[in-house]
């Protein structure tokens, strides 16, 4: 036999297939994608709009430091020159005021003319750039040389006024000095010769040299060329809009949009906690994913797909049942559980039925149970004729064998009925319809089910058993310590990774193994995330309203009286996450 319950490992070489595959799955979220280009495209078509009548104009400045000698090669401009706290004056309001009153602006439009300009410096140069932003080419032109010629106007009326500042600072202070020259060399006239008139003659050498320095000071500064720069590039009226055009806005905001979507899926993806791909369910189940329902007949259809036009749903199932003959912990019992998560069973249902019909047209004498006690639906779904009494209903303690029959309401499964499916090409099996009962859990437990299941120890029989979802419910877990082959038949869509894993451990507790899962697409009208409640998606189009259970009474007639804890109640189980329990 072989081992198949352990999933194939993917090669580490295999870098493509992966990324394939993961694409693929970012391809789940065509809606987060879509909406992102969408978003992109409105970001382009505005993008486009906005920029179609924007022109941009562009004039070049290059400062220049005062200076006495311009030719001299020692002078560094970039030491006398801040170029940063230049560029912030060229957009300061002073600068926009100057040229308000060039251009004729009001204090209304001061704003908006103010706006539209952008100074920026080149690396390694000492040129400011002045670009403005106008409706139309002319205006953007006028302006950006308006701006220009005011920036040169305010740097030029700094700059002499700095140089005007300091010529009056010697002039005051050689002023005193020449005064008192003036004063010693009258006092120096008429002093007798001797050691006064030589002292006097020296205090007169030294009042001169300050004045000679200070008037060298004066002239220095006078002689400075004060020129704040020129203009290297004037601003001339652009030929065409600066913004990309419609087309190339559309291009940039589908890239831009494809990005942002991908982005949005990626993070979905990450933190979607369903299944992205069946290896997460087969790594969930430490069990191998044995086949893949088509999408387009996962539900609404009959549940025998034997027969039907489109073969592919059959060739599924029997390629599910292949795999499990050829599982040696399958082969060696042949009996199979085959439960869905939570909520709806009916797909469920219809591969437990497909798959009795797939093992009896390899010529197994197989008997399907349906241990959903809660919502039986299968033998009004079914092709059935009445079979022959089965061996277990004529052995000690059934109705036949003496024992009281059971009161009226008190039904007990399984009861002795037996079904025969007919499947058509594939052949027959048996069935044991599931009923309604006081007790599920009592009914799944008792002897009379025990004997049933052993079937399957008969030569060239198996048994196939269906219970309701082991998440909602116990019952499956009542019966993994005889059936022990379980199969878990999930949308992969609408299940957890972290109930695939509790699944699992339940199963395994219990002592039964996983063989395998068998995923199929949502059906239709079935919400992601979650399916309908209690199986009610399988029993509501087929199975006629069953009446309410009547309230048992005693033969004695004395009411009952229900004790807690005494059996009677069952309880559904409750989803612990990890981490909770």
């Amino acid at each position: 036999m072989i081992e198949t319950n352990r999933p194939a490992a993917a090669p580490a070489d295999d870098e493509p297939d992966l990324l394939r595959d993961q694409f693929r799955q970012l391809l789940r979220y065509r809606r987060l994608i879509g909406a992102g280009i969408g978003i992109g495209l409105l970001g382009g078509v505005y993008l486009g709009v906005s920029t179609a009548d924007t022109y941009v104009a562009t004039a070049d400045v290059v400062l220049r430091a005062p200076t006495d000698d311009p030719f001299n090669p020692s002078l560094a401009p970039d030491k006398a020159i801040n170029i940063g706290s230049e560029r912030q004056v060229a957009l300061s309001s002073s600068i926009a005021n100057e040229a308000a009153k060039k251009l004729g602006v009001s204090a209304s439009g001061f704003a908006s003319l103010r706006s539209g300009l952008q100074v920026t410096n080149p690396p390694q140069t000492m040129v400011l750039r002045f670009t403005y932003t106008a409706s139309s080419p002319k205006e953007a032109a006028k302006r950006a040389n308006a701006m220009t010629e005011a920036y040169l106007l305010k740097r030029q009326e700094a700059l002499d006024v700095t140089r005007d500042k300091m010529v009056t600072g010697y002039q005051e202070q050689r002023d005193p000095v020449a005064k008192q020259l003036d004063e010693l060399v009258k006092s120096i006239n008429s002093m007798p010769a001797g050691t006064a008139r030589d002292a006097a003659y020296s205090s007169r050498t030294d009042l001169q040299s300050k004045v000679n320095t200070l008037n060298s000071n004066i002239a220095k500064l006078q002689a400075l060329d004060m020129t704040p720069g020129r203009v290297t590039s004037a601003a001339t009226p652009p030929t065409g809009a600066d913004g990309p055009g419609i087309v190339m806005s559309l291009a940039l905001g589908a890239a831009v949009g494809l990005a942002l979507g991908l982005l949005a899926a990626w993070v979905r993806l990450v933190f979607d906690p369903a299944p992205r791909s069946e290896g997460d369910v087969a790594r969930a189940l430490r069990a191998p994913v044995l086949g893949y329902l088509p999408r387009d007949r996962t539900g609404g259809g009959p549940l025998l797909a034997a027969g039907e036009t489109d073969p592919r749903l059959a060739e599924e199932y029997r390629s599910v049942a292949f795999r499990l003959a050829y599982d040696s912990r399958f082969a060696d019992r042949r009996r199979l559980l085959v439960v869905a998560p939570r909520g709806s069973s009916e797909t469920a249902a219809a591969v437990a039925v497909n798959l009795g019909a797939s093992f009896a047209e390899t010529g197994k004498d197989v008997l399907l149970i349906e241990a959903d006690l809660r919502t039986p639906v299968l033998a009004s779904q079914l092709p059935t004729d009445a079979g022959s009494r089965p061996r277990w209903s004529q052995s000690a303690g059934s109705p036949a064998a003496g024992k009281r029959p059971a009161q009226h309401g008190d039904t007990e499964w399984p009861d002795g009925r037996q079904l025969v499916v007919d499947a058509g090409e594939s052949g027959a099996f048996d069935l044991i319809p599931g009923q309604r009962v006081r007790n599920v859990a009592r009914s799944l437990t008792s002897a009379r089910a025990t004997r049933l299941i052993s079937e399957a120890d008969s030569p060239n029989a198996t048994v196939v058993v269906l219970a309701p979802p082991v998440l909602s419910y116990a019952d499956a877990l009542a019966l993994v310590d005889r059936v022990d082959g379980v199969l878990v038949v999930c949308d992969p869509r609408a299940v957890h990774r972290s109930d695939l894993a509790r699944i699992r451990e339940l199963i395994s507790g219990a002592g039964g193994t996983v063989l395998g899962a068998v995923l199929h697409a949502p059906l239709p009208g079935e919400k992601r995330g979650r399916g309908t409640d209690r199986g009610a998606a399988l029993a509501a189009p087929h199975a006629p309203s069953a009446p309410q259970p009547r309230p048992i009474t005693r033969e004695d007639d004395e009411p009952e009286q229900h004790i807690p804890g005494d059996g009677t109640d069952t309880v559904a189980l409750r989803t612990v996450r990890p981490g909770r329990r």
